[in-house]
């Protein structure tokens, strides 16, 4: 007799859910087994995380029925899921940094006694679940304390704390180290083991290849195929995900600047389409050769406030795409910051465009063509509750002014229009609220935003970070693009397939410093991490 599949624990049904203008959901179907790890993919915009609010009560579906255990339930509050045993790990955290881990996991369901708050009983139940997951702290430490690798593990303590069958995990790893990744591959690996069923949502393919028992692919709003544990190859999901092949990621070309770093030859720059060269360039540069031998961003002994006892000297040139590597903590980040001025310099000297720079506010980077596409889109970029159109006017309102302080719309409209159809943005309208947005179309409006600034230099923070495959690409061509018309580059990566298929040069930070520069054809994983983990220092 063969063998009858295992139960379902959760099964949605020709579930279907619109937003103003936008089809989210169109009759899909997905159903989870008891101690099955399946994961969701798609690109941005696909549904994912509409389909999970509604599992996770947080939506309601305009049509379709959900099933737990085999009976239809009506899921209209995150309480009622959370009785049904469906807990939602959200890609940003929900923990109270000020609160202990304890307090955390109990939060809104203390225990109390004799109507005193029960802390005996907070520490010990917490306690427990801290072992499940294999966490090795006091329930008494305070979240601020906890690199964030503990504290998504401290999230999934809380869910496990009210008996949770069902865990969906939304890109779980996009702020975790190599190692913390690994400890959390263990965890749900584990937690298969006990039962507990897991939704796992990530754009890292290779994740999905370890972890998961099946795939499910949405696009557009619709299913679009499955792959069992056996037929789970990186081809197959990106051809599920984005409907077409993708048979060469990452375009690269050789870009003139690098080859004069290197041989010292000038030559003219290739230039892409008339519009999107006069978006990015702004106009005092010239495209002649001379131009462009000179670096627009160079930094001479520059000192940041979190590492005090190293100096930090580079360049970047015209048209030149260059990768910051390191591990997490080498100080990438906090030398980005200082580039754009969120963070004075302690010391040394920076220009750009072959003139000496001070910057003590993001004002002044922006005023003198420097850009910045910050890590987090959502706290540092974005005002979710605005427009793409105000959105893509914040950084240069005067710009859009026809008097002392007097807006023009008609300005924004066009500003705003012209960087939807430049970046091929997905909506509506320009007055679409940015929150309504996937991804990858968010990170598209942060880029609009500066693009209509037209930068000398652009400094992107892991620029791919939570976007899908199909959106991925579409940044590494506006990369491309941006450094064909003459704008400097300097990015951010923890992906070193990313940072090896897009740099011209590479630049590899340990601990606070320069730790080596490696040109295109020195790049390889081996020679990136030697340097990032300190084995082979510059003299």
């Amino acid at each position: 007799m063969p063998l009858l599949p295992p139960p379902l624990l959760i099964e949605a049904r020709n579930v279907c859910k619109r937003f103003p203008g936008v089809r989210a959901l169109h009759n899909v179907d997905l159903g989870v087994s008891r101690g099955e790890v399946v994961a969701l993919l798609g690109e941005n915009g696909a549904g994912k995380s509409t389909l999970m609010k509604i599992l996770a009560g947080i939506l309601r579906p305009d049509s379709g029925r959900v099933f737990v255990d085999g009976r239809p339930l009506h899921l209209d509050s995150v309480r009622s899921a959370v009785a049904c045993g469906i807990a939602l790990i959200h890609q940003e955290l929900n923990l109270l940094d000020n609160l202990d881990v304890g307090a955390n996991i109990f939060l809104g369901r203390e225990p109390h006694r004799l109507g005193v708050l029960d802390r005996r009983t907070i520490r010990r139940e917490s306690a427990a679940v801290l072992q499940v997951v294999g966490l090795d702290v006091s329930p008494a430490t305070l979240v601020r304390h906890l690199p964030i690798g503990k504290q998504q593990l401290v999230e999934i303590a809380k869910a496990l704390s009210v008996q949770a069958r069902l865990l969906i995990m939304d890109e779980p790893t996009s702020s975790l180290s190599a190692k913390e990744t690994q400890t959390l591959f263990q965890v749900v690996r584990d937690l298969r083991a006990r039962g507990v069923s897991v939704i796992y949502i990530s754009h890292r393919l290779g994740e999905i290849r370890e972890l998961a028992d099946r795939v499910v692919v949405l696009r557009d709003g619709e299913n679009a195929g499955e792959l069992q544990r056996g037929e789970i190859e990186h081809d197959r999901m990106v051809r599920l995900m984005v409907g077409r092949e993708i048979s060469q990621f990452y375009r690269r070309r050789p870009h003139p600047a690098a080859a004069r770093e290197e041989t010292g030859q000038a030559r003219r720059l290739v230039t892409p389409a008339k519009d999107l060269r006069e978006l990015a360039s702004p106009p005092v540069l010239s495209c002649q050769c001379h131009a462009a031998r000179e670096p627009v961003l160079e930094a001479a002994e520059l000192v940041t406030p979190a590492h005090p006892a190293h100096r930090l000297s580079f360049r970047v040139h015209r048209g030149e795409i260059v990768g910051l590597a390191g591990l997490v903590g080498a100080g990438r980040t906090e030398l980005l910051r200082v580039l754009f001025g969120v963070d004075p310099a302690v010391a040394g000297q920076l220009h750009v465009a072959g003139h000496a720079v001070t910057f003590r506010s993001p004002a002044d980077a922006i005023r003198a063509g420097v850009a910045l596409v910050p890590e987090d889109r959502k706290q540092q970029a974005l005002i979710l509750e605005m427009t793409i159109q105000q959105n893509i006017s914040l950084a240069g309102l005067s710009r859009h002014c026809i008097g002392p302080g007097i807006l023009s719309p008609r300005h924004e409209r066009e500003t705003a229009n012209e960087m939807i159809r430049q970046l091929n943005i997905r909506t509506p309208s320009a007055l679409q609220t940015v929150r309504h947005l996937s991804g990858g179309n968010q990170q598209k409006v942060v880029l609009g935003k500066w693009l209509s600034m037209r930068p000398r230099v652009l400094l992107l923070d892991e620029p791919t970070r939570g976007i899908d495959v199909g959106a991925k690409e579409e940044i590494y061509e506006l990369m491309e693009a941006l450094a064909e018309s003459g704008v400097a580059i300097l990015f951010v990566s923890s992906e070193l397939e990313e940072i090896m298929g897009m740099s011209d040069r590479v630049l590899v930070m340990h601990e606070g410093c320069l730790s080596g520069q490696l040109a295109r054809a020195e790049l390889s994983e081996q020679a990136i991490m030697s340097l990032a983990t300190g084995a082979s220092p510059l003299p």
